[in-house]
């Protein structure tokens, strides 16, 4: 034993011998401390919503700088005790645990103890790369020591705070507080503050996304450090580690305003310069809806789950051998004092299939999962070939799932210590959804794609589509300006035209069928595509491409029929600003996502006010908006009727089920919904906008724009008078259909009197 003690004593001498030399050595060349010492952040730009809370910022640092006084006592302590419990008097270095360290990293012959103090740390983050190398841990140590003798230890634990990374992009305290719990750092509890702690030493490994459990007994750990250096007291310990935690949903945390932002970038820095931007203090009032846009995301995602899962199974997304169901289910048992939504999806790791059920473990709790809720999945699609295939015979969850596969759950139901689960799967289809208030041109909401994480490209404004039937209420409203009326009848049948690949065209409605004379608002409510080509080849095809200008569409449009049916290339943002006019009486808005920016001074640099322009006639839009009304209560926009109040909109879909459409809007909100794939392809069999982009549509109004939404008004200059429905003249009876007419264009002639042979029921017809 002497012996040992001897040699162990032989080398500490030897490695304090070097290690002092090499100190000498790398000090000559340290950074300058100057720089900390007087450190202030980059004031970079804060961007707030509607209701001025902060949603994002612009900077050239990561993190959002809060003071230490601003920061509760138990974040700090907690970080403390943990990472440094000496940290208040040692002066830069622990050598108890630099002796610690190296000696299990001589046993181990590698540096698998860190043993640095936070001022270590801090110096690593600031200073150094993260390679662990015996030159580094010297030149940390030094600079180290400089920190300490420059700044207090309240200043260095400011910084350290603000700079540390915790995981899932939060650098510092105050994102670290925003994203696991949805507030900011001041209002952090002890147990909250004791979670985020534990995750300093591995951000990945402890996170509470990942793993609950680990993070649960990270969070242990950190608690009783704290109770052993006298930072609480043992019932405080106890009462934390039981008080249940409520994360933030990882689909709903600051990354839901990432496309907004990024929009807001652009212009800023296109405007004021990127100086301006990341330095000088800005502050951009906007004008995003937080609830609104919280809905649209919500909405935009499960919609495109459910369009993508209408395509198949494409199996799990990964595969672990050597499985063992009891050991996993030892080390993973359910901990509910975190508290898990329903709703949220995580990565789910399968521990043992049954035909109805399959155990699931998901965040470090063990879920189960039933037949009924992988229903979708009896549909495969092969990855390779795209065809889809239906599992043969009856169903059964061995025949998807096996022990050790990954996959994505959600979580359907928490009660008590049961977790029900859904099969989920990432989908591969995209969308776009935007919400601009009608007279205002407030943009309320944006969201550009699935997840900005994965894709930062904004559909909204940069997916150039083809809008299909969705451009019709366009044509409709050229028609209202010249000569014709929603009662205008025009010969639905086959007619040929000179084009198409063999010299001839000969337009077809979606169902191949001829319905014969037709009105124009039953036309535009079916969405046949045979009158609205007529209707463009009657009033010039010049007609409708200048009237979508006048509307403010700046786009290319080919000089052909083919422009009934939507065969030019548009963005969803665009074409909500072509509803937004007939929403707004015929009045062009500007759209506004900014209502006013100061600078560091407080001095506004600019300010914006709502700005209307007449473009076409209120009585035109008004009458667009009536036939769009009926698109919703008797045409493929029916899906919207469940808003329960006055809907005006249009479905769209292109050729091969490639895009799906449907813009829409109450008196108080337009939004627009498009889905597909950013390469260019079918969405499948039957995918049309009735179907795959309606049902988000839907989704999003019944929750933001329900509430409020009015009765659309009759502007003056329109008079209504009864219409027989098959001619279009002016009927005899009450009975029949009330029409909308410009005043002077309503029919003078009478449709001839029907024989009470032709009247099912003439009890309700006065014959006088």
């Amino acid at each position: 034993m002497k012996i040992k003690l001897l040699i162990a004593a032989i080398f500490l001498a030897l490695l304090a011998g070097g290690a002092g030399g090499a100190y000498l050595a790398v000090s000559r060349g340290l950074p300058s401390i100057a720089d900390l010492k007087k450190y202030s952040p980059a004031a970079g730009t804060k961007i707030y919503a509607d209701d001025d809370t902060l949603i994002g910022e612009l900077k050239v640092e990561k993190g959002i700088f809060v003071p230490l006084d601003e920061i509760p006592r138990s974040m700090s302590d907690a970080v403390v005790a943990v990472e440094d419990a000496r940290f208040w008097k040692h002066g830069g270095i622990d050598y108890l645990a630099v002796v610690r360290a190296l000696l299990k990293d001589a046993f181990y012959r590698s540096f698998k103890e860190g043993g640095s103090t936070l001022t270590q740390q801090l110096a690593k983050v600031v200073f150094l790369s993260p390679e662990k190398t015996l030159k580094r841990k010297l030149m940390e140590a030094a600079l180290a020591v400089k920190i300490e003798r420059s700044l207090s230890k309240k200043e260095i634990l400011e910084l350290y705070l603000n700079k540390v990374y915790f995981g899932h992009g939060a650098y510092g305290v105050e994102m670290a507080a925003r994203t696991y719990f949805g507030k900011p750092a001041r209002e952090l509890t002890l147990a909250e503050a004791a979670l985020i702690a534990g995750l300093v030493k591995a951000p990945t490994r402890y996170s509470p996304y990942n793993n609950l459990s680990r993070a649960k007994a990270r969070q242990k750990i950190v608690l009783r450090r704290m109770e052993e250096e006298g930072y609480i007291t043992e019932a405080e310990e106890r009462s934390a580690y039981r008080t249940p935690l409520y994360l933030s949903s990882p689909q709903n945390g600051p990354d839901i305003y990432n496309y907004f932002i990024e929009y807001v970038r652009k212009y800023l820095e296109e405007t004021y310069g990127v100086d301006a931007v990341y330095r000088e203090g800005l502050k951009v009032y906007t004008t995003l809806d937080k609830r609104m846009q919280a809905e649209a995301v919500s909405a935009l995602r499960a919609g495109l789950s459910e369009v993508d899962k209408r395509e198949g199974w494409r199996g799990p997304i990964g595969h672990r051998s050597g499985i063992n169901f009891g050991e996993e289910l030892k080390g993973g048992k359910t901990t509910m004092s975190v508290v898990s939504r329903a709703g949220d999806t995580y990565d789910g790791l399968v521990l043992k299939v049954a035909p109805k059920e399959a155990l699931i473990e998901t965040r470090g709790v063990i879920g189960k999962l039933a037949l009924r809720d992988a229903e979708w999945a009896r549909k495969i699609l092969e990855k390779k070939s795209g065809k889809t295939t239906k599992l043969p015979g009856r169903f059964s969850l061995t025949a998807l799932l096996k022990p050790g596969d990954t996959v994505k759950v959600r979580i359907k139901s928490v009660r008590g210590s049961s977790i029900r689960l859904a099969l989920e799967q990432d989908p591969e289809v995209e969308g776009a959804l935007v919400a601009v208030e009608p007279h205002t041109g407030f943009i309320r909401a944006m969201v550009g794609g699935y997840d900005f994480r994965k894709s930062a490209y904004n559909r909204v404004l940069l997916a150039k589509r083809q809008p299909g039937s969705a451009f019709k209420p366009v044509i409709y409203a050229a028609a209202m300006d010249h000569g014709f009326t929603p009662a205008s009848i025009i010969e639905d049948e086959p007619v040929t035209y000179k084009g198409g690949p063999d010299g001839q065209w000969r337009p077809e409605n979606y169902d191949h069928e001829f319905h014969g004379p037709t009105r124009l608002r039953e036309a535009l409510a079916l969405s046949l595509n045979v009158v609205t080509v007529k209707l463009v080849d009657s009033i010039g095809i010049d007609t409708v491409r200048n009237f979508a200008k006048t509307m403010g569409f700046t786009g290319k449009m080919p000089r052909n029929l083919s422009i009934a049916l939507g065969s030019f290339d548009i963005s969803p943002f665009e074409m909500a600003m072509l509803y937004n006019v007939f929403a707004s009486g015929g009045q062009e808005v500007k759209p506004v996502s900014i209502k006013y920016i100061t600078n560091g001074r407080r001095k506004i640099l600019e300010s914006n006010e709502p700005r209307l322009k007449q473009v076409i006639s209120p009585q035109t839009a008004f009458l667009a908006t009536s036939m769009m009304e009926d698109v919703v209560k008797h045409g493929t926009g029916w899906r919207a009727k469940a808003l329960g109040v006055p809907v005006a909109g249009k479905t769209g879909t292109t050729n091969d089920y490639r895009d799906a459409w449907f813009i829409g809007y109450t008196t108080n909100l337009v939004a627009c919904v498009w889905v597909g794939y950013d390469d260019p392809r079918t969405l499948g069999p039957m995918e049309t906008g009735a179907r795959a982009a309606s049902p988000i549509w839907v989704s999003f109004m019944n929750r933001a724009a329900r509430k409020g939404a009015e009765e659309f008004k009759e502007p003056k200059g329109i008079v209504s008078c009864f219409i027989d429905p098959k001619t279009g003249l002016r009927s005899h009876y009450d009975t029949d259909l009330r029409e909308y007419f410009k005043d002077g264009t309503e029919p003078k002639d009478f449709a001839r009197r029907r024989t009470i042979w032709e009247i099912k029921d003439p009890s309700k017809f006065n014959f006088d």
